[in-house]
């Protein structure tokens, strides 16, 4: 007697039923180890040792400033202006962070989709239309006022991954 596709179908059955999902938790730590692991990049780039993340810069103020993040569609678009500000730095200080912000941004989305409340990639362009001219102006301070406040809301992104965020 030959079984073919029907045994072929089993074994990998049975291959799929030992299968398991990532949990929750897992992603949660992983999140949480990158949000540190950013943080402590920023905190090693010697300009930034000065820098209060309450200063005030004229010009600046669609850089995202320190306010409690609820929920992980949030976070995700004030990561997405974060990650525009780096990208358009032309500091070699700022590559990794920017490329670490990406892979945090690929585990919030993976975070909401295990929570079944997936929500589209932020762009962050809608806030950064008039970024050339204050980076011709003040590149300096912008990188340091960006750096400086991408700190902060990380730490509160920290904060909220203890408390569970909703989607």
């Amino acid at each position: 007697m030959r079984c073919g596709p029907l045994c072929g179908f089993l074994w990998l059955w049975l291959y799929l039923s030992y299968v398991q999902a990532v949990p929750i938790k897992r992603i949660q730590d992983d999140t949480k180890t990158l949000i540190k692991t950013i943080v402590t990049r920023i905190n090693d780039i010697s300009h930034m040792q000065s820098v209060s993340s309450k200063q005030k810069v004229a010009g600046l103020d669609f850089i995202p400033g320190l306010r409690s993040v609820p929920s992980l569609s949030k976070m995700d678009q004030i990561l997405a202006v974060y990650q525009q500000i780096l990208t358009s730095l032309p500091s070699r200080n700022v590559i990794q962070i920017s490329n670490d912000l990406e892979n945090l941004r690929a585990l919030l989305h993976l975070l909401a989709s295990s929570k079944r409340c997936p929500f589209p990639w932020s762009s962050g362009q809608e806030t950064l239309e008039s970024l050339d001219g204050v980076l011709k102006a003040s590149l300096y301070s912008m990188e340091v006022v960006a750096l400086s406040r991408l700190q902060g809301s990380l730490r509160d992104m920290l904060w909220q991954m203890d408390l569970n965020p909703r989607c």
